[in-house]
């Protein structure tokens, strides 16, 4: 019995591990003042689509801004992106919903706030639509950055299902 749990555990663990939305790489840091405060540059790598990149910045707090200012665990919600295509690229399954799907998200301050990035089809206009934004669990935020990545002209394999 112990055995047959241990199995069944290491396969929900392994679904949820390949559910879970991309990682990053910091690819730049860069100090914008005395106190130590630093912008961030990473790239995340689309895990459902291959040879699509974005690259996200934010606003790093330094200990010294923090026992400044007061606001100990939060940094600021503002971001940037830009995404672009990297190399051939293969869309797998991806949500086509006007939801979107999303991709990469990070902690921005202890339990309250998340940097996301989300990812829309635009059927349309046959484009990869991704939006950084803020998700606060009690104010939402309305700063927001989008990027494209046009989808017509290029040779596009669907290994999913393609809409």
């Amino acid at each position: 019995m112990p055995r047959r749990f241990f199995t069944f555990a290491s396969v929900a663990a392994l679904a949820a591990a390949l559910s879970l939305p991309a990682w990053s790489q910091v690819v730049g840091k860069i100090g914008v003042d005395w106190i130590g405060n630093d912008i961030i540059v990473e790239a995340v790598a689309d895990p459902a689509v291959k040879g699509v990149t974005c690259h996200v910045t934010y606003f790093d707090r330094s200990m010294i801004d923090r026992l400044k200012n007061g606001n100990w665990f939060e940094d600021p919600s503002n971001s940037a992106i830009s995404c672009s295509q990297t190399g051939p690229i293969e869309i797998g399954e991806i949500d086509l919903s006007r939801d979107g799907e999303e991709v990469f998200r990070q902690g921005r301050s202890l339990i309250w706030k998340d940097l996301l990035v989300k990812r829309i089809y635009d059927k349309t206009n046959n484009a990869l639509v991704y939006l950084a934004h803020s998700r606060r669990i009690v104010d939402g935020s309305a700063k927001m950055a989008i990027s494209t990545v046009p989808l017509y002209g290029q040779q596009v394999s669907w290994t999913g299902s393609k809409p």
